[in-house]
């Protein structure tokens, strides 16, 4: 399993706050009022931190119009490789055949990293058994060949109950779903089918919290935002068991359900000021904003090289 450190080839900067005359005025000196729309598509997890950083950015600029869909990060890249939206979410790294997609119709892209996130492993407030999961169990649980065969969560450890596993997980155009089975199962995309998925992770809170014999996983921020309603699952690490806080996920302890989170960049797109601006803005608060709402900021250091990319990577294709 790849750890996390070795996907962090990239990062964000925060941006200095500059002199003290109003945001109105620098805005004005330095872009003036803009216009236009922004697309933006993909993943469900990485769209809380986007959608916060577009409510922030039209107060400053509210003639650009941002849209920010949900289609999950493999039907975002699709989009993104036709050249329908100027920026994609996604919960994992853009795959190879997507990449051939991409040069096929002429579309070049930067690749920035905006948070961490960690894969929160949920049952419902009424389960009293599980305390905690190892690997091997989750496994058990997901591969391919507990469809039809591992239905019951007595047949996880003998003390649980005689009742059936309701399972509930992302759905297969998802980067989450594609994390967690390669990180549980072993391999991207690999898992037992008679699960409810969902793309819209509202779904899979109401159906966890609905049903008492209920087991899912999702992104964290979506526990972060319904604590009241789930109970959160440590799982064992090898040494002991952990469960996802800003604290574990970024020091690496909440192994292997720990990963970086994603915007893609459309070369095209740096053409348009409003994108630029939007860019160089979500590079400016992704940081912040991204711990409003669950997730955890990037180390400042690797911030630094992650603003200088941006600026050369718009300097190349104006």
């Amino acid at each position: 399993m790849k750890k996390l450190v070795f996907i962090l080839s990239l990062a964000f900067i925060v941006g200095a706050c500059g002199d003290k005359k109003s945001q109105k005025e620098n805005k004005e000196e330095t872009t003036g009022k803009l216009s236009g729309t922004i697309k933006v598509d993909g993943s469900s997890t990485v769209f809380p931190i986007t959608e916060a950083v577009a409510e922030e950015f039209r107060a400053v600029q509210p003639d650009v119009k941002v849209t920010v869909g949900v289609s999950g990060t493999g039907g975002g890249f699709k989009k993104f490789s036709r050249g329908e939206t100027n920026l994609s979410n996604a919960s994992r790294p853009i795959k190879e055949k997507e990449i051939a997609a991409c040069k096929e119709n002429n579309i070049n892209y930067l690749e920035l990293e905006v948070a961490y996130d960690g894969l929160a492993v949920l049952v419902n407030p009424e389960n009293d058994w599980v305390d905690s999961f190892t690997i091997e169990e989750l496994k058990k649980i997901w591969e391919p060949a507990a469809q039809g065969v591992i239905m019951k969560w007595n047949q996880i450890r003998p003390e649980w109950p005689n009742e059936e596993i309701h399972l509930f997980g992302p759905g297969v155009a998802s980067g989450t779903y594609d994390y967690f089975t390669e990180a549980i199962v072993g391999k991207s995309g690999s898992s037992r089918g008679d699960f409810t998925a969902s793309e819209d992770d509202h779904v899979l809170v109401q159906g966890i919290a609905g049903d008492k014999f209920a087991l899912g996983f999702f992104g964290l921020a979506y526990y972060t935002e319904n604590k009241d309603k789930l109970t959160l699952i440590g799982v064992h690490n090898g040494e002991e068991v952990i469960k996802p806080t800003l604290e574990t996920v970024s020091n690496g302890t909440y192994k292997p359900l720990s990963r970086p989170l994603f915007v893609y960049v459309n070369s095209t797109s740096v053409k348009s000021k409003e994108v630029v601006e939007f860019v160089n803005f979500y590079i400016d608060n992704s940081g912040e904003l991204s711990k409003d709402v669950g997730y955890i900021p990037l180390p400042s250091e690797l911030y630094v090289q992650q603003k200088e990319n941006f600026k050369n990577f718009v300097e190349n294709n104006q």
